[in-house]
């Protein structure tokens, strides 16, 4: 058994290796995981039988024969992933080397004295709407909040009102599934990891804007979770000490000043007329209205300083911004450009900081990566679910 075991394990690191690297060949996977040529080449050979690896081009060689590279075929696996919010659910069915299959969305009520039981519903009901295809390997959850640990699930989410909510268990006993909760911003982080900016870089920040404002932290390739799952708050980083009110109970948290309420209120201080949502007040940013313009470079004036603040103390290769509020990043940047550059300390003020097109589905797709990026994860941050994934991967569970 234990050579089992441990023939898994070395399965596993080889699937982990190629899926975080990209392509290698025997002669590199070997040399990467400290291992034998000839324990490679078995092994190699049990995941092109089981469809896990396939052969690609040959590496050109300084010398001798070409090398074969091997790589991982996507439809060895997939997953489903959903992101919870206020007022709905997105679905996405993903296979594992990221390519989304198909994507739902359907309402949802967290205020709902059945909403655990609504969002088993609303999972069983796209299960059984999947396509044939790859076995399916879990079900990844992103939520608002703050969650204890993947592998639990309990979650803290003040915007959705939900306090010590063990959405974890009871997803899994009803739906007879490996399941990961995680907060959905770092779930977010777990996708770049896999398949974005965290294939290049391991130590990079996440920040996303939309209703609220939230970061991971990535640092040597793992995201950081802090004591009790709540790590990455940003939006909750004070800015002024008598501002506006913010959802979490405090006064003047960034948050308050850049998410989609402190933005409308800074509109309504304006002579633009009602505005009843950000886009409508893009729209008449787009339209060269200077009030619109500069309620948004003031926000974007506000999140280059704080931005700078992490930066500083974190001390990241690169940061990636996403969200809803990226659609309207062209009459942020001014605003926050100047900031953050100025803010920074000397040298980092050279800093990637990469704004990537967004969709809604792109939450979703985080958290499906939280089940595709469990066979690539060396700390094992998933517990035993992670376990029941990689066993589901590797074959030797249906």
């Amino acid at each position: 058994m234990a050579g089992t075991d441990r023939g898994d394990l070395t399965r596993t690191a080889i699937l982990a290796l190629l899926g975080t690297l990209g392509p290698l060949s025997r002669t590199d996977i070997a040399r990467e995981l400290d291992l034998s040529p000839a324990t490679v080449t078995q092994l190699t050979r049990e995941l092109i039988g089981a469809g896990m690896l396939e052969e690609l081009d040959l590496k050109p060689s300084r010398g001798g024969r070409p090398a074969q590279l091997l790589g991982l075929i996507g439809a060895a696996g997939r997953a489903l992933g959903v992101k919870v919010t206020a007022d709905h659910l997105v679905l996405v069915d993903v296979r594992l080397d990221g390519v989304v299959l198909g994507s739902w969305e359907r309402p949802f009520d967290p205020a709902s004295p059945h909403a655990l039981d609504e969002l088993a519903d609303a999972v069983e009901a796209t299960l059984g709407a999947l396509s044939d295809g790859p076995p399916l390997l879990g079900l990844g959850v992103g939520v608002p909040g703050a969650v204890d640990d993947q592998a639990a699930g309990t979650v803290n989410a003040p915007t959705l009102g939900w306090q010590g909510m063990p959405v974890g268990e009871r997803l899994r006993r009803r739906l007879k599934l490996p399941v990961l909760v995680e907060n959905d911003v770092n779930a977010l982080a777990a996708a770049e990891r896999l398949y974005g900016r965290g294939r290049t870089h391991r130590d990079f920040l996440v920040l996303t804007i939309g209703r609220g404002v939230g970061a991971a932290i990535v640092t040597d390739g793992r995201v950081y979770r802090g004591a009790r799952g709540g790590a990455g708050e940003f939006g909750h980083v004070p800015v002024a000490e008598d501002g506006p009110r913010c959802g979490c109970g405090s006064s003047g948290c960034l948050e308050a000043f850049v998410g989609t309420a402190g933005l409308l209120a800074a509109a309504g201080e304006q002579d633009l007329g009602p505005v009843a949502s950000v886009d409508e007040l893009g729209r008449a940013a787009a339209e060269g209205s200077r009030a619109a313009l500069g309620v948004f470079a003031e926000a974007g004036a506000i999140l280059g300083r704080a931005t700078a603040g992490l930066i500083n103390v974190v001390d990241p290769e690169v940061v990636v911004v996403l969200g809803e509020g990226v659609a309207h990043w062209p009459f942020w940047q001014p605003g926050f450009d100047r900031a953050v550059r100025a803010q920074l300390m000397p040298g980092r003020r050279d800093i990637s900081i990469e704004v990537e097109a967004w969709d809604e589905t792109s939450w979703a797709q985080g958290a499906a990566a939280l089940v595709l990026a469990t066979p690539f994860d060396a700390a094992g941050a998933a517990g035993e679910q992670g376990r029941l994934v990689r066993a589901r991967l590797i074959g030797t569970q249906s």
